[in-house]
């Protein structure tokens, strides 16, 4: 099979002779096999797991999206991911993402509330005018 995995803004990879894949959705995991009748999943936040023909194993944490097979072509688009071969560095790999999403968040939160109590004063000038 033939993977390629999209992401919002890039092509996160293009990967040729895929063996399996594993893809968690709502109703649990299920794999996907070169023979498997073609299908379309939504994909939830977890681990996608496929093996290339050399025997490699591969994992990508992945974010909630889409997975469509047509053929021996597999299309997955997710919000997000992060690759790895070994599960330890791609759970530290997430781990400081979401780190910096907290904070960047957290900084979006202080902003907004600024933007927010000014324009409720700027309303507040103007309505006692």
């Amino acid at each position: 099979m033939d993977l390629k995995i999209l992401l919002p803004y890039r092509i996160f990879a293009e990967i040729k002779n895929v063996r399996s894949i594993v893809a968690e959705t709502s109703e649990g995991s299920f794999g996907l096999l070169p023979q498997r009748l073609d299908c379309v999943a939504a994909i939830v936040p977890s681990i996608f797991t496929y093996q290339t023909e050399s025997n490699n194993v591969h994992y990508l944490a992945v974010d909630e999206g889409i997975l469509v097979k047509a053929g021996k072509h597999v299309l997955v688009s997710v919000r997000n991911a992060f690759g790895g071969t070994d599960l330890g560095k791609l759970h530290e790999s997430v781990e400081n993402e979401y780190k910096k999403l907290d904070d960047t968040e957290r900084e979006i939160r202080s902003t907004m509330a600024k933007m927010e109590s000014g324009f409720l004063l700027s309303l507040e000038k103007f309505k006692n005018e």
